[in-house]
């Protein structure tokens, strides 16, 4: 801002530029006593760099007139309008005595003893004002206009602009007036430049008029200049507003909108440098507390922004935690919840940079003048404290300034509190999905395993993909892949419920298109019990998901699966041959009344299977035909591992840019169980196969080397065979598998399932699958084409 210049300032300055006199009137400008400043080199004392017409007048030794600024004692940044004389000491050398001005006005011309009115109005005029010849040549000026040029109406008088100040923007202003006096048609023109008599820079509005005689010829031209400096701030600041409103909040990432709020106050060139410390809790995404004003604060720097490249007026790096103890300004004006704006010279801002050797060292390098604290406030709590600070814009914040940076923290605040609520919900939503995901997969024979889980980015609500591994009876495995309509706590739950029920439903060994059919089941009445009021306005529909199922037999090489609208699986054969397996479709689980039909294809030793969900193949905006040819190229030439293959997938579809969707990779590589671990045999339907039966398995445990397992293993082989004979048909069939278990089977024509009970004192039957319950880990039963089959496992002997 202007200073208010005492009428006795007065400083004299010696050839060398050192200060020789210094008034009291400065002294009581700028703060310093004539002790500290007599002999120091009058460029101390200067703010910025004198303008160019000052300058270039000093260095020819003549009479000026200009602002310049000057730093206070105490830090701040004052511009005064003062003059500068020189003189000559007794040695013949220059001196300068530089004064403040007073308004000089032009003289004025009488006639019969009274000035014309006329005369008076255009040289007191406050608003700077020339005229101008048919050669664009200086004929008058008034006060202001001088001041504004920095030169007096003598020194200017005959010359062109141009000729005045040979620089940019003056060859412009020179060639309109030549327009105008070509033309003679007025032209506006607006300007933001700094003029040669002035330091900081200024909105400047100029009308370039013809002057017409009575017979409508240009015998020259006016310029009338104004100053609209203020109403340049205001649109500014309007377009920051609106600046503000289309670009804070584009994201729910809490660091990336205290990125954007620093930046639109920076690019807008409202501040210099602006940083923004948050919340531990909010930047985490929990709900922060009230701030005792007792008690310290820690906040976390979320972001930083400044004109200057790197940030160097920052003592805090990006991530870096910011300590505000008791008492301290920051402290104070977040318990007083509304910004402040203050100045280096400031009691309570200079306490608070001499508690800091670096930020007191960075105000004084990068001449920081003027500081505002706002802080970021959302429904009634403080989240954080925005800075916002000037040392390249010359002027000071005002009281305007603050108003417009509160309600730019405003806007923001709602932005951030939105993305930090978002965190939180994220967190627990895909806490929530990986507690429901299988924390590792078992150890297989049949199947060597990896996989891929990816939520979705940070702009959506993660959503309700899964998979599951799940070992059955018989070596057999299940593969599960599936997608729940929807995205948020809800999907996640609703994928709970559904990989828990595909559980179930497998311990059952149910088919695969069995097991959707009963899945399909459990989505309607799920649909039926939450309704619209519990799904709320998260779900556009009613619940809905995709799912396939496959079973894979080690043993025999088959696999049998079942999709319900869920994206076909990819075979890769040990010839590198890709293709997509053509698998009945199957309608989406929840719409209920269609059937599911499942497909068996026989796979070859070291066989890969591709199971995914459409997340991946819709990755970065592809379409489905895209995604499916992309992923067709990446399993084309699989690595060496399986764990290699899923990231050469995932760098082929995802192309580097964050999943719109979740996504889940499943690959699983084939093995066949050696056939010398499986034993199987046809027996006839005859009571006397019992014994046969058990001298079979007992010769082949011997054969394996587990004798120490044949006493329960013919019990469990004669209570099987019995039971077949009794309640099943033919064809009877006993098979061993010898894998991380001992397992018995035993199959027959009959689909009736088995029943444990308990036999009473006088009951002939009904101890056997209590025995076989009682004697093996694990047992149960599952229906076939033919049939049925039951089975028991046993652990393997020690040392087996």
């Amino acid at each position: 801002m202007h200073g208010r210049v005492p009428e006795d300032l007065a400083v004299v300055v010696d050839a060398a530029g050192a200060i020789m006199v210094w008034s009291d009137g400065a002294r009581r400008l700028l703060g310093y006593e004539p002790a500290e400043l007599v002999g120091r080199a009058v460029t101390d004392l200067l703010a910025a760099g004198l303008p160019e017409s000052t300058r270039r007048q000093v260095e020819e030794g003549r009479r000026w007139v200009g602002e310049v600024a000057l730093r206070h004692r105490d830090g701040d940044r004052i511009v005064v309008r003062v003059q500068g004389t020189p003189l000559l000491d007794a040695e013949g050398r220059r001196l300068w005595l530089v004064t403040g001005t007073a308004p000089v006005y032009p003289p004025v011309r009488t006639e019969r003893g009274h000035a014309p009115l006329w005369d008076l109005a255009l040289g007191q005029l406050p608003v700077p004002v020339a005229v101008y010849d048919r050669d664009a040549r200086l004929v008058g000026a008034n006060d202001i206009m001088s001041e504004v040029m920095g030169r007096s109406e003598e020194e200017m008088k005959g010359l062109t602009l141009w000729e005045m100040e040979p620089s940019p923007p003056f060859d412009t202003y020179d060639r309109l007036q030549r327009e105008v006096l070509r033309t003679g048609e007025m032209i506006f023109h607006e300007q933001y430049a700094t003029a040669p008599g002035e330091v900081r820079p200024h909105a400047w509005s100029m009308f370039l008029s013809p002057l017409k005689d009575g017979t409508g010829t240009v015998q020259g031209m006016s310029a009338t200049v104004f100053d609209t400096t203020e109403q340049s701030w205001a649109r500014r600041r309007l377009a920051v507003i609106n600046e503000a409103s289309l670009r804070i909040g584009s994201t729910l990432d809490v660091h990336r909108t205290a990125e954007e709020m620093a930046e639109v106050a920076v690019t807008a060139g409202f501040a210099d440098f602006v940083t923004v410390d948050l919340l531990e809790s909010v930047l985490r995404g929990d709900e922060p507390w009230p701030l005792p004003p007792d008690t310290p604060v820690t906040l976390r720097r979320a972001a930083q922004q400044s004109v200057l490249e790197g940030c160097p007026e920052s003592v805090v790096d990006v991530g870096g935690t910011v300590h505000y103890p008791v008492g301290t300004l920051p402290l104070r004006t977040l318990a007083a919840a509304r910004g402040a704006r203050h100045r280096p010279g400031d009691p309570e801002l200079l306490e608070w940079l001499k508690a800091s050797p670096a930020r007191a060292e960075t105000v004084t390098r990068h001449m920081i003048h003027s500081v505002m604290m706002v802080p970021l406030r959302a429904r009634g709590v403080t989240l954080g404290l925005v800075h916002f600070l000037r040392h390249r814009t010359p002027d000071s914040f005002s009281e305007d300034d603050l108003l417009l940076a509160e309600d730019i923290v405003a806007r923001a605040a709602v932005s951030v509190d939105n993305a930090r609520r978002f965190t939180r919900e994220r967190r627990t939503a895909l806490a929530l999905q990986r507690s429901l995901l299988p924390e590792r997969l078992p150890d297989l024979a049949a199947l060597d395993i990896a996989y891929r889980y990816l939520p979705t980015g940070a702009g959506a609500d993660i959503g309700g993909d899964w998979f599951d591994v799940i070992p059955l009876s018989g070596t057999r495995v299940a593969l599960v892949v599936g997608d729940v309509v929807g995205h948020g706590i809800h999907a996640s739950a609703t994928m709970g419920r559904l990989r828990t029920a595909v559980r179930t439903l497998a311990d059952v060994d149910l088919a695969p298109d069995e097991l959707l059919t009963q899945l399909d089941d459990l989505v309607i009445r799920l649909d039926r019990e939450e309704g619209p009021e519990v799904r709320g306005e998260e779900t556009s529909g009613q619940v809905g998901a995709t799912c396939l199922y496959a079973v894979y037999d080690p043993v025999s090489r088959r696999c049998t699966m079942a999709r319900a609208g869920h994206p076909p699986p990819a075979l890769v054969t040990p010839d590198g041959g890709v293709r997509f397996l053509d698998l009945p479709a199957g309608p989406p689980l929840g719409l209920g009344g269609l059937p599911f039909e499942a497909s068996e294809v026989r796979l070859e030793e070291n066989s890969l299977l591709a199971l995914y969900t459409d997340g991946l193949i819709e990755a970065s905006g592809h379409d489905v035909e895209v995604g499916i040819a992309l992923l067709r190229q990446a399993l084309s030439n699989p690595a060496d591992g399986l764990e290699e293959t899923c990231e050469q997938v995932l760098r082929t579809l995802l192309t580097g840019r964050p999943a719109d969707d979740d996504v889940v990779l499943m690959l699983a590589r084939t093995a066949v169980l050696d056939a010398g671990k499986v034993r199987t045999w046809q027996l006839p339907p005859d009571p006397a196969a019992v014994a046969r039966a058990r001298k079979m398995a007992g010769e082949q445990l011997a054969q394996w080397g587990l004798t120490e397992a044949e006493f329960a293993t013919e019990l469990i082989v004669s209570e099987l065979v019995t039971n077949a004979l009794r309640y099943g048909g033919a064809p009877i069939e006993l098979r061993l598998i010898r894998d991380t278990t001992l397992i018995c089977e035993v199959s027959d024509g009959s689909s009736t399932a088995p029943h444990l009970r308990r036999a009473r004192v006088f009951d002939e039957g009904g101890r056997g699958l209590l025995l076989v319950a009682q004697l093996a880990e694990r047992w149960g039963s599952r229906q076939t084409a033919t049939g049925k089959t039951i089975w028991a496992e046993q652990p393997l002997p020690a040392g087996a």
